[in-house]
């Protein structure tokens, strides 16, 4: 009844507006443009971008899809931030993100509006209260009731249009990798470092060979310049604390970690370990790399470090004391920073203190971390070697790691039968053709996980209309994602309306999906409440609202 009654008043919203003299309403809205990637190396994301434009459309609106590949969407977004209206978008599933802070705090607050992570534009001085005090929490069950919050107003609000939580769909070549060595991380999948380095080879085959429909587009301990690109610096360069397969943090490069108060955290680095060059990992490299996120030269990585007030070293011992308690350190901070050789950055950073450019777009012709694996070669759009570092205190089974970069995921797929390919790292296809050619097969294993990562539409609000909530809002509600669920990801995939995935149960709040009412006729009622009008079957702004970015 309810539903009826929608339609009958959305009905009449429609033919009022329709009637209505142009001289009531403000200016048309211009030509809307999404950004996707292609259909054949993002078969899901294009196809969902597809699918809300022709919702969109229905409310009145010109859209354009516009098509373009990872890296030149990727540099729009990140460095043109005032060109552009909506793109498709995602977050990976990283080990650090268990803990909701990265992502509620550094997406989102306005102080990383400029140049980090919060690229749309989002301000709001309630949320940044919010995010900002669920950081000091120490309290679980508190800081479960602020990160709820957080939430909460993001549903509200609408920065971004949330789309789904993907099932990540991997598949091994279990004649080549013994099954049991596999890793399946919690919101992650299998696709991860500890699979990397845990794969036992069952006979003479001993490189883990895997596909990306992306390209790498860089090799920076200090740029988190895409999820292709986080696999290999993973792999290469090591970290305090990495997050286990149990999404808990566990002491890595650390031997061993304790908090001595709600702001100190004292740090035992591991013995003898050493550089790939050969150099021993010093208490001054860790110390120099927490002190080079917030140099000014890294601007993505700065939020990590910008709650430590002081560095101390006593030995193989490093004291962190923070400025404010942070709970969220030891996952999003401790696990999340790349340890680098100061004998090879520190002469580069003061060099770029100089120049226009900063350390993000810096690529060292050979990464030199300390990692499992050590970088062997780079051949752009075509392959990145890395070899396993026999050396490491936890050195890998498999001999190397070789990326081979696959554009179509058919070819992908055809390269996985055939052997080429004995990993399957990214699938964007129907994971119910996987299923089907590992049946027919025999030789494949596929593993299907809930990710903490998701799929989203970003809104720019630094441009109009997408500074106004109500329109945000009505535009979020045009879509029914169980149709994105069904039609794109073909049932793999969970609906989302937040930024946290239900795979991290203890930090995801139900309700705000549950409270997400879609539809065109809410959709339509949410802009007739707003003010804004139809003309001649064009949606207009509200009032005498003027367009001030027509093309």
């Amino acid at each position: 009844m309810k539903s009826t009654c929608r339609a009958v008043m959305a009905t009449a919203f429609l033919a009022l507006a329709a009637a209505a003299s142009p001289a009531m309403a403000g200016d048309p809205i211009r030509t809307i443009e999404i950004l996707s990637r292609p259909q054949a190396s993002q078969p899901q994301e294009f196809q969902s971008i597809q699918l809300i434009a022709q919702e969109w459309r229905k409310l009145g609106l010109t859209v354009n899809v516009r098509v373009m590949p990872w890296e030149q969407m990727s540099d729009v977004v990140w460095y043109q931030r005032a060109d552009w209206d909506s793109t498709a978008w995602q977050m990976v599933g990283r080990p650090e993100r268990s803990d909701p802070d990265e992502i509620i705090y550094n997406l989102f607050h306005s102080s990383t509006a400029e140049k980090g992570y919060n690229f749309i534009g989002y301000q709001n001085p309630e949320y940044d209260a919010v995010a900002e005090a669920q950081r000091g929490e120490i309290d679980p069950e508190k800081r479960k009731a602020m990160v709820f919050e957080a939430q909460e107003l993001l549903a509200r609000d609408q920065p971004n249009m949330m789309l789904v939580h993907p099932k990540q769909t991997f598949a091994f070549d279990k004649t080549v990798w013994k099954p049991e060595s596999i890793v399946d991380q919690s919101g992650i999948g299998i696709r991860n470092t500890w699979t990397f380095m845990a794969l036992e080879p069952l006979g003479e085959k001993k490189d883990i060979v895997l596909n990306s429909s992306d390209n790498v587009k860089a090799i920076n301990p200090l740029y988190i310049s895409g999820g292709v690109d986080s696999w290999v610096f993973e792999l290469v360069y090591d970290r305090l604390i990495r997050v286990g397969p149990d999404g808990l943090p566990k002491a890595w490069a650390a031997e061993s970690y304790e908090w001595k108060g709600d702001k100190t955290v004292a740090v035992k680095l591991r013995e003898g370990m050493k550089w790939h060059d050969g150099k021993p990992v010093t208490p001054e490299d860790v110390k120099f790399s927490f002190e080079a996120i917030v140099s000014g030269e890294a601007p993505m990585y700065a939020p990590f470090g910008s709650n430590i007030e002081s560095i101390a070293i006593d030995g193989q011992v490093i004291t962190f004391t923070l400025k404010k308690p942070a709970a969220s350190f030891v996952t999003s901070s401790l696990a999340k920073v790349n340890l680098i050789p100061k004998h090879v950055w520190e002469p580069i950073i003061e060099d770029l203190k100089t120049k226009e450019a900063n350390a993000e777009s810096y690529q060292e012709k050979t990464p030199i971390g300390s990692g499992p694996y050590k970088f062997e070669r780079w051949l752009t759009n075509e392959e990145i070697v890395l070899s396993a570092n026999k050396e490491h205190f936890n050195a890998p089974k498999a001999d190397r790691w070789i990326l081979r970069i696959v554009p179509n995921v058919e070819a992908a797929l055809g390269m996985l039968r055939s052997g080429e390919l004995n990993f399957l790292g990214e699938f964007s296809g129907d994971p119910k053709v996987l299923i089907d050619a590992a049946k027919q097969d025999g030789d494949l294993e596929v593993v299907s996980t809930v990710e903490m990562g998701f799929r989203y539409v970003a809104f720019n609000e630094r441009r109009p209309p997408f500074n106004d909530v109500a329109f945000r809002r009505a535009l979020s509600a045009a879509v029914d994602r169980r149709l994105i669920v069904n039609a794109a990801y073909r049932g793999f995939a969970v609906p989302s309306n937040s930024v946290i995935s239900p795979s991290l149960e203890f930090w995801y709040d139900p309700k705000t999906l549950a409270e997400l009412k879609t539809g065109h006729d809410v959709a339509a009622g949410m802009l007739e409440e707003a003010g804004y009008t139809l003309d001649g079957g064009k949606l207009h702004y509200p009032g005498d609202t003027k367009e001030t970015l027509a093309k």
